[in-house]
């Protein structure tokens, strides 16, 4: 195939997965957060997008409670790294939100193409595109406002940046050193601020790498080392200054504001167990979420790993195979020392090592089909039996695996948009209403109303109990005070039932 056809094609399945991603995000996800993860970050980015870091904490501010968004010395802000709001912000200043990991999907399967074909070939890079784009854990995350779809192409810019820097795959640079240099720097430092323990699994087999070149290298890969790790550095500098302008320390960690057990390490008051995590607790994390890989990398239950090992063995003499796994390997390695696993939406705590496993399964069908090699007796029958097995797998995900995936996750926690445009209907103008519930989503799924993240004259409050109903009620006069029960999720109440 022609370098030119091949590129077409490529541009094509990240147009797909633009148009497919808004697709999910419209008719799964209701364009809104499930988790507390992402309301914690769209609440940020409408701050962001108004030029603030912080709000000032509202009166009764656990009445106006926001998943993960912590106050704090009269102070109310995400408990998250700037990365993702920051860049989130952009897409609400454009009023669609929605989009921005959209985006972000089809810039990572071209990126993955461009990979894929450094790698191994452009029938490989096509391939593992195609994977990529068919990955249900990519299209469930690249569809929601979670932070990974920014992580994930950070990742990708700043593995092909390093490549073209160092000669990985034993191409020709054709963009100038001074230019990769501060790409692969500011990727790598902005993946610090995006999903800092995600960015150091990311590095760790580039730092090998890195150690490598620079005691066996010449002094011209010692200084451009020298130059990535600076800018990088430069940049990761950012984030204690985000802290201290947060919290007024720069070593205060939001993250411990909102559960002071939220930490890495092992030991006594580290997660949620008594004892604290340890290495039996890693180890369970770990085997849980590789488990929920098997299904959701791409699609084919228990068999999601089948090309990979394939691959690694065909293309063992390029040092870029070895990095792409080596992303994977430090991944878990690194998250092996958070107290919890990932499976809800696969195992996201290794989505950004999942392109180059794409890579490498692509690799690896393109070693076993033989491609670019003559047709021998052998691969005469080997090429359509193992056609059938990709396409048939391919198929079981398409048909199957990933219509019932996507369909578990409508309606996650019970989240739509029905109640919300249920209170829509009642025009509301200078109404509080207290919403009595159990749980944190039976009220969250109404936050969109509310400032910041709505412009309507609408506060939606917690109940928190009669009495402080009541204050609550005495706070806002000359508002209509309504209180909603989620089991009428359309009947206002004036009086609590």
């Amino acid at each position: 195939m022609k370098a030119r056809t091949s590129d077409l094609v490529a541009l094509l399945l990240a147009l797909l997965a633009l148009g497919l991603t808004a697709w999910i995000s419209w008719h799964v996800f209701e364009r809104m957060p499930h988790l507390e993860d992402e309301f914690a970050n769209l609440w940020q980015a409408e701050v962001m997008a108004r030029g603030e870091l912080v709000q000032p904490s509202p009166p009764f501010a656990k009445s106006f409670l926001v998943p993960f968004v912590v106050d704090y010395e009269g102070q109310r802000f995400g408990k998250y790294p700037p990365g993702w709001p920051a860049a989130l912000s952009l897409a609400v200043r454009a009023g669609a939100p929605w989009l921005a990991n959209s985006s972000l999907a089809a810039l990572s399967v071209w990126l993955t193409y461009r990979l894929g074909t450094r790698l191994a070939g452009q029938g490989a890079g096509l391939l593992a595109a195609f994977l990529l784009l068919l990955s249900p854990m990519f299209l469930m995350l690249s569809s929601g406002l979670m932070s990974h779809g920014l992580s994930l192409t950070l990742a990708l810019v700043f593995t092909l940046s390093w490549w073209d820097l160092f000669g990985v795959d034993n191409g020709v640079r054709r963009i100038p050193r001074g230019l990769l240099i501060t790409v692969a720097g500011t990727s790598l430092g902005l993946l610090a601020l995006t999903r800092p323990l995600t960015a150091a699994g990311v590095f760790l087999p580039f730092l090998i790498h890195a150690a490598l070149r620079g005691w066996r290298g010449p002094a011209g890969a010692r200084k451009t080392l020298l130059a990535v790790g600076l800018l990088a550095l430069a940049i990761v500098a950012l984030l204690p200054l985000w802290q201290w302008a947060l919290t007024g320390d720069p070593l205060l960690n939001p993250y411990r504001l909102w559960w002071p057990y939220d930490r890495l390490g092992f030991g006594p008051g580290v997660g949620v167990t008594e004892g604290g995590h340890d290495l039996e607790y890693a180890w369970i994390n770990t085997r849980f979420s590789l488990r929920a890989g098997q299904h959701d990398l791409f699609g084919w239950p228990y068999l999601s790993w089948i090309f990979i090992p394939v691959g690694l063995w065909s293309a063992r003499r390029k040092h870029g195979t070895w990095i792409l796994f080596g992303i994977a390997a430090g991944l878990v390695l690194v998250y092996s020392a958070y107290w919890i696993g990932s499976w809800l939406f696969g195992p996201r705590y290794y989505y950004e090592a999942l392109p180059g496993l794409a890579v490498l399964s692509a690799a690896g069908i393109s070693s076993l089909a033989g491609w670019g090699r003559a047709a021998g007796w052998g691969l005469r029958w080997r090429r359509p039996l193992l056609a059938s097995l990709v396409l048939l797998l391919v198929t079981l995900n398409a048909a199957f695996y990933l219509p019932a995936r996507l369909g578990g996750m409508r309606g996650l926690y019970g989240i739509t948009c029905a109640p919300m445009e249920a209170l829509q209907r009642h025009h509301l103008d200078r109404a509080l209403v207290i919403v009595h519930a159990r749980h944190w989503w039976e009220y969250a799924r109404l936050l969109l109303l509310a400032e910041p993240f709505g412009e309507e004259p609408l506060r939606v409050a917690w109940s928190r109990g009669p009495q402080i109903d009541s204050q609550l009620k005495e706070a806002h006069p000359g508002w209509e005070v309504y209180h909603l029960y989620p089991d009428k999720p359309t009947r206002l109440y004036i009086e609590p039932r």
